[in-house]
C-alpha cells in the first residue's frame, strides 16, 4: 500500500495578497507607477476605534427635544475684519474645477449654502457657478497659482494658503490632458488636452518667515476683511501647527492620509503621511502650548464619514471639520445605478478611483459634455444638504447624551479607546481602565 501525505489547503501569503500581485504584474507590463484618485484604502486607526462615555449617574444627560445644543461656529476671529460665521461645524473641502464638473462644483456650493457652511474652491480658479452659489467660499491659494488672480481674492469669503495635503504631503498634484477642456484651459492659462503637474511647493516662499510675509501680502489685497487659513497635510503637525500660527494663520487646517485626492501616485497615497487620529492631538497641543487654542481655529479633514466622526474630533480638540469624499458620495459619486457603467470600466461601484482619466459614469469628477449631464446640480445640492443635516442630528445627539449643550463642549474626558493604538494617538484612557499610552512615561 503506497501512502501519502495529505494535502494542504492552498495558502496566499499576507504580504504578497492578490493587490500586490496585480500590482506587480502592471508594474512589470506598463513600467509605469499606479496614479488614482481618493485617499488610503489601507486600513487605519480612526474614530471607529473611540467611544463615548454617556451620562448616566455621573453626568446629566441633556433631553433631546427640548434642551439646545448649539452646533455654531466662528473661523478666523484672530485677525480678520469679517470672520466666518458658520451655522454647522462641517465645512467642504477644497476640490478643483477641472478635477471635478462645473455642475458638481455648483452642487457643493448649493448643498453648503443649504445647511450654512461654507465650500472651498481647489485648484484652478473659481468658477462663476460655485461663487454664485455659495454664500461662503473660502478660495484656496495653492502652489500652482492656476487660475489667481487679486479679483478672485477679494470676491472670497476667506483664503486658504495649501503648502500640502494629507494624500500627498510633500508631493503636487496632476491633471491629465482628457480632462484640460477649453474652459479649464483657459482658467489655467494652459494648451488644451496636455497633461499639467501642479507644483510641491509655493515658487515665492520656502520657509515660516516668508510665509509670515505672504500672508500680510494677501491681508493687504483684502484689506484685512477676509480670514486666512494655512492647510498642511498630516505629517508633523505640531510643529507644522506652531510655525503656521506664528506665521499669522487665522486657522489652520490639517488634512489626514485619509483625506482623498484627484490624483496622485498609489505608493505616495498609502505610505506617506498620517492617520486623521494621530494627527489632532498634536496639533491641538501645539495650539495649547502657544496659548492659542480657540483663538486660532483648527479644522481637520480626512476621513470624516458621519456625525459621530465630527463628534469625536470635536471632543479632541478641533473646532471644525472638513469633508470631500464624503460629499462627492453625497453627490452622486460611486452610486450603485451606474453600476453597468463602472463594470465597462473594469470596476464597480464603491472601488472607482481612477478620477484623473476624465469619465466618471456619474458625471462628477469629468469634464465629458456629455457625463457631465448626469449631474443635476439643484438635486445634488439637496442631497449633500440633507446629509449634512444628519451628520449634524448625529453629533448633536451624541452631545447631549454626554451632557452637553453645544458640540465645543465635548472634551477627551468624554473618550475613550478601543485600541491600545487609539487610546495613545488620541491621548485618551483605554477602555476599562484609566491608562493613556505614553502618559507619565508609561
Amino acid at each position: 500500500m503506497t501512502y501519502r501525505n495529505p494535502p494542504t489547503t492552498p495558502r496566499k501569503s499576507a504580504t504578497f495578497d492578490d493587490y500586490t500581485l496585480s500590482e506587480i504584474r502592471r508594474a512589470a507590463a506598463t513600467g509605469i507607477y499606479d496614479i488614482r484618485g481618493a485617499g488610503a484604502k489601507r486600513k487605519l486607526p480612526h474614530f471607529d476605534d473611540l467611544l463615548f462615555l454617556g451620562a448616566s449617574i455621573s453626568r446629566y444627560p441633556l433631553e433631546g427635544y427640548r434642551e439646545r445644543c448649539d452646533t455654531s461656529v466662528v473661523l478666523g476671529s484672530r485677525h480678520a475684519k469679517k470672520p466666518i460665521e458658520l451655522k454647522i461645524p462641517i465645512t467642504i473641502a477644497g476640490m478643483s474645477f477641472g478635477s471635478l464638473s462645473g455642475p458638481a462644483k455648483e452642487a457643493l456650493g448649493r448643498g453648503a449654502t443649504l445647511s450654512g457652511t461654507s465650500t472651498t474652491t481647489g485648484d484652478g480658479g473659481m468658477t462663476e457657478e460655485e461663487r454664485g452659489h455659495s454664500k461662503q467660499l473660502v478660495y484656496q491659494y495653492l502652489p500652482s497659482r492656476y487660475g489667481m488672480n487679486p479679483r478672485d481674492l477679494r470676491r472670497a469669503d476667506a483664503i486658504e494658503v495649501v503648502v500640502g495635503q494629507g494624500a500627498k504631503p510633500g508631493g503636487g498634484g496632476m491633471l491629465l490632458g482628457q480632462k484640460i477642456s477649453d474652459r479649464v484651459a483657459e482658467m489655467r492659462t494652459l494648451p488644451k488636452g496636455i497633461d499639467q503637474r501642479s507644483a510641491s511647493r509655493h515658487p515665492d516662499w520656502t520657509g515660516p518667515d516668508d510665509l509670515e510675509i505672504k500672508i500680510l501680502e494677501l491681508r493687504e489685497i483684502t484689506d484685512w476683511e477676509k480670514p486666512i487659513y494655512v492647510k498642511v497635510g498630516g505629517a508633523r503637525p505640531y510643529y507644522d501647527t506652531a510655525l503656521a500660527v506664528k506665521a499669522g494663520a487665522d486657522v489652520v487646517v490639517v488634512d489626514g492620509m485619509q483625506g482623498g485626492t484627484a490624483a496622485t501616485q498609489e505608493v505616495f497615497i498609502e505610505n506617506v503621511g498620517m492617520p486623521t487620529l494621530a494627527c489632532i492631538r498634536p496639533a491641538v497641543q501645539a495650539l495649547q502650548d502657544l496659548g492659542m487654542h480657540r483663538k486660532v481655529q483648527l479644522i481637520v479633514s480626512g476621513g470624516i464619514r458621519n456625525g459621530a466622526d465630527v463628534a469625536k474630533a470635536l471632543a479632541l480638540g478641533v473646532d471644525a471639520v472638513s469633508i470631500g469624499t464624503a460629499a462627492l458620495v453625497a453627490l452622486g459619486d460611486n452610486d450603485p445605478r451606474w453600476e453597468a457603467d463602472y463594470n465597462e470600466l473594469g470596476t464597480t461601484a464603491g472601488a472607482y478611483d481612477d478620477w484623473h482619466e476624465g469619465r466618471d459614469p456619474a458625471g462628477i469628477t469629468t469634464q465629458d459634455p456629455e457625463l457631465m449631464k448626469r449631474v443635476d446640480p439643484v438635486a445634488a445640492g439637496r442631497r449633500l444638504a440633507n446629509y449634512l443635516k444628519v451628520m449634524t442630528l448625529e453629533a448633536q445627539t451624541i452631545a447631549r447624551a454626554c451632557g452637553k449643550n453645544s458640540l465645543h463642549n465635548l472634551e477627551p474626558e468624554d473618550l475613550v479607546a478601543l485600541t491600545i493604538e487609539a487610546a495613545a494617538m488620541a491621548g485618551v484612557p483605554l477602555a476599562g481602565t484609566n491608562w493613556i499610552p505614553g502618559k507619565n512615561g508609561f
